[in-house]
This record gives C-alpha cells, structure tokens and sequence, in this order.
C-alpha cells in the first residue's frame, strides 16, 4: 500500500477527494469511475476513500452534492404557481448538472448491486431539503388561500424532481421553460388540488 501524498484531513482531504471524483466523472463517465482513479487524483489512498464512502456510486452522488449544492434560498414569490415554476427550474438546473450517462450508470449498478439500490432508496425515501421547500411553498400558498388544506406525503412532495428527472432522461437535455410550465401547470397544479383535505 503506497503512503497518502499529503497530510491533510478533515473537510480539506474530503473536498480535495470530491473534486478529483467529479474531474474523474467529467473525464472518463461513470463507466470508466474508479475508486482507484479519484484516490490517486485527490493524492490518497484507496482506504481513505472507502472509510467515507462505500463504493463509486455513493462516491459520484456525493461528488454531484458537493459540485451542486441545493440552493436554501426560500421561494416566496407571493403567488403559487410562481413558486413552483422557480421550483421546477431549480430542480431542473442542478439536474441539468448530473451526466444522464452517471444517472443512468448509478441506475444499473442497482440493479446488479443490494447495496447500491439501498443507497437509491434511502436517498428517495427520506425528507430532504428539496421536499421541505415543497412543503413550504405549498404551506404559504393554504396560508394565502390558493390552496385549501392538502395532506402532503413524501411521494407527493417528491413528485417534482420526480417529475424534472424523467424529462432529463428521457430527452437528454436541458428543461426549457415551456415544459416547466407544462409540468407545473398540466401535472403538479392539478396533483396538489386532488391532495385537498375534506
């Protein structure tokens, strides 16, 4: 086993391995990711990276969160549908930023691999930033009177990447605006007044 090229640790070592990760993804594809080949990137060892993630799946999704963040900036635009168009295009933008070859390879290893759809479904089942600023927004606008009460799942509030995701896969390019629009207006508007309460 060769020593680590450098000393450093912490947030400094786990930023320096999460920026080779994605260099190794923008190079070579998801295919062609190897632990291996971010550990001699970043200056570490192969050990290194397996003490923080389990394998290349779980290494080029968190890669992808750390090249782009989910905003936190709150959507309050004052009307619903705005809100959920600024959604739509921000979901849609950082999803513009995930290679559909890495979506589609992280997909394959979980069908090869328990523990990789593991990964997949933990990610899908538990809240997240995104499904909180769904509920947010759907908050503000029953607190405005757009909407009546709505029992929100988890499924319901994560329909909106759902939504994103499957147009990005599908056509394998950028959302533009009128789609968001369609999204909004033909799919989720609808969706959350089938969701009223009584």
């Amino acid at each position: 086993m060769t020593e680590p090229k450098s000393r450093r640790r912490g947030a400094e070592l786990e930023h320096a391995i999460l920026d080779a990760a994605w260099a190794e993804l923008s190079e070579h594809g998801y295919a062609r990711f190897t632990v291996e080949g971010v550990a001699t990137r970043a200056g570490t060892s192969k050990p290194v990276l397996y003490r923080r993630w389990k394998g290349r799946a779980e290494l080029a999704l968190a890669a992808w969160d750390h090249r782009v963040p989910a905003s936190r900036e709150p959507i309050d635009t004052g009307s619903l549908r705005a809100d959920l168009v600024l959604l739509f295009t921000r979901i849609s933008r950082r999803a513009g930023a995930m290679m559909n070859e890495m979506v589609a390879g992280v997909m394959a290893d979980a069908f090869r691999y328990p523990e990789v759809a593991d990964l997949l479904r933990d990610r899908l089942t538990r809240p997240s930033s995104l499904t909180r600023a769904v509920e947010d927004v759907v908050a503000r606008a029953v607190a405005r009177g757009e909407l009546p009460p709505v029992r929100l799942g988890l499924r319901a509030a994560r329909a909106p990447l759902d939504l994103v995701r499957n147009e990005h896969i599908t056509c394998g390019q950028e959302i533009d605006e009128a789609t968001i629009e369609e999204l909004v207006d033909e799919v989720y508007l609808p969706l959350l007044r089938g969701l009223a309460v009584g």
